[in-house]
């Protein structure tokens, strides 16, 4: 049986899919995708983005590609959680990771965003007004392609993270090199380089190499080395990479 590609729910069960994810979980089920972010089996993923990417957003949680790879990557590494209360900044949240980094936060939890409006806190990141290693863990994803001076960013990230603690972040990897123009400004031009209006770079596999340059130990993980999780090509990953930041001992 072919996986169902579209779903319109009737008037009247449009108000309970806003309140009851169970309703959400009864109505999309089936075996065509699993999403590990709300452990949700359902006929299908949803198309999503400015591009319209298809098999992309869970019916039921909204997690995207990318929320369900860093998901799975947490879950799998759940050690790095161990031993010690962790205190988490969660840079841009995603409501979908937000509930589930709350609970392992037993430090704390805060989140931040450049708009005030979208979290606990209002930040630039370029410019981070916390001491030095306040942080156990730092979760940024798909932030960095809309900051101007990303390095900045990636050294403040450093001088927040604890010793022992550790950064997940995430950004598009759309060429074989980064390429950036600060000079391009026009939002249409911006799309066509950079794949979308507010990017100001494309990255490349080259990222690593500036998390490196601002101090970090980088270990990447592809969506690829999730192979053998069960199910697995019902996630619907695609070809996604999370770097994975540690500071080096001094």
């Amino acid at each position: 049986m072919g996986i169902i590609t579209t779903y319109f729910p009737s008037p009247l069960q449009k108000p309970l899919l806003k309140v009851l994810p169970v309703v959400k979980k009864s109505l999309y089920f089936g075996l065509g995708r699993y999403c590990p972010v709300c452990k949700s089996h359902v006929r299908f993923f949803r198309s999503y983005g400015v591009h319209k990417r298809p098999d992309a957003k869970c019916p039921v949680c909204g997690a995207g590609e990318r929320q369900r790879l860093a998901w799975l990557f947490l879950e799998q590494r759940n050690a790095l959680f161990k031993g010690s209360t962790k205190r988490i900044l969660h840079i841009a949240p995603e409501k979908t990771i937000a509930k589930k980094l709350k609970k392992l936060a037993k430090g704390g939890y805060l989140s931040a965003d450049i708009d005030a409006s979208k979290a606990m806190e209002q930040m630039d990141i370029t410019a981070i007004e916390h001491p030095d290693k306040s942080f156990d863990v730092i979760y940024c994803s798909h932030v960095l392609e809309h900051v101007s001076d990303d390095r900045k960013a990636m050294r403040e990230f450093h001088r927040i993270l604890a010793d022992d603690g550790f950064a997940v972040i995430q950004v598009p990897i759309m060429g074989e090199v980064t390429f950036e123009d600060p000079s391009v400004t026009d939002p249409k031009e911006r799309e066509r380089l950079f794949g979308q209006h507010d990017h100001v770079r494309r990255y490349g596999p080259d990222f690593r190499d500036r998390l490196e340059e601002a101090g970090f130990r980088v270990e990447t993980f592809s969506s690829s080395d999730f192979s053998d999780v069960k199910n697995a090509s019902k996630v619907a990953l695609k070809k996604l990479t999370v770097f994975l930041c540690r500071r080096i001992p001094e």
